[in-house]
């Protein structure tokens, strides 16, 4: 009796572990928003050539397997490109093809097939390049389709907000969220990320954290959000930023594992003007 017992409660063990096993072994994802500043000649001591090498170690350290960047100018994004391995998506603002700086979206191809991919402007006419409302310069959106290795499906869209009209990031933050109501018709997993220019007290914050689904990936954490309480540098070793506005936003059966604002440096220099704010998500 007692040996059929414990062959009872073995094989019952064993269903339990059969029939969770999936839910315990699911992939998990790294991605993260990387504002990259642009190549000034300006930027003594913090030239990019110097600094590409940190950018490159900072996000294969992390394991990060998409980096939607911003400010990158297209020789900027293939030196990046090819010294991750990384394909690349996006165009420049200037002219929707190689001129300006990119909203560029790098990833591993080795885990992730891009299915599809666009760039639409920040403007009261997004299909072309153009300046919207009262913006200092041509700001964009691209975006990308995902199908990961474990045959996932998601998108993500990386942006960068004007830095001087309060009026163009509202209304950017208004577009955005139609825009991927209308290219997300199947409803898949969505992550919004970029450099945003904004605060979170900003309605341009708050236009999106307020429209139906959308949650700040920072506040939803599993494991406490880790870093400062800013992004923006200004390559200040003196000084740590105290506002953020580098943010990620989660749309769909997301789950947010982890949250951090990553202040990796080397020998007293940050590799950006800007803090890359990291995630790891699971795809429910």
């Amino acid at each position: 009796m007692k040996s059929q017992a414990l062959i009872k409660s073995l094989s019952l063990l064993l269903l339990f572990i059969v029939s969770f096993a999936p839910f315990s072994m699911a992939q998990t994802h790294q991605l993260a928003t990387f504002n990259i500043r642009w190549d000034n000649p300006g930027d003594t001591g913090n030239l990019w050539k110097d600094r590409l090498p940190h950018v490159t170690s900072l996000i294969q350290f992390h394991q990060i397997g998409i980096v939607g960047t911003q400010e990158g100018l297209k020789h900027q994004v293939e030196q990046l490109s090819n010294s991750l391995g990384f394909d690349y998506l996006g165009v420049g603002r200037d002219d929707g093809a190689q001129k300006g700086e990119y909203t560029a979206i790098l990833y591993d191809g080795s885990q992730y097939e891009l299915l599809d991919q666009g760039t639409f402007w920040l403007s009261p006419t997004p299909e072309v390049p153009s300046k919207g409302w009262d913006a200092a310069l041509n700001r964009i959106c691209s975006w990308g389709k995902f199908l990961s290795a474990e045959k996932e499906e998601f998108y993500v869209f990386n942006i960068h907000y004007d830095h001087i009209g309060q009026e163009a990031r509202e209304e950017s933050s208004k577009l955005v969220v139609q825009k991927i109501e209308e290219i997300n018709t199947e409803k898949l997993p969505v992550v919004l990320l970029g450099d945003f220019n904004v605060t979170p007290e900003n309605a341009a914050y708050t236009t999106i954290t307020f429209s139906d689904g959308w949650r700040d990936a920072r506040l939803i954490s599993k494991t406490p959000s880790y870093g400062p309480a800013g992004t923006f540098t200004g390559f200040d070793w003196e000084k740590m930023p105290d506002g953020i506005i580098d943010h990620i936003f989660v749309k769909g059966p997301i789950q947010v594992i982890r949250h951090g604002i990553l202040t990796d440096n080397y020998g007293k220099k940050y590799p950006s003007d800007h803090f890359p704010v990291m995630v790891e998500v699971q795809f429910r």
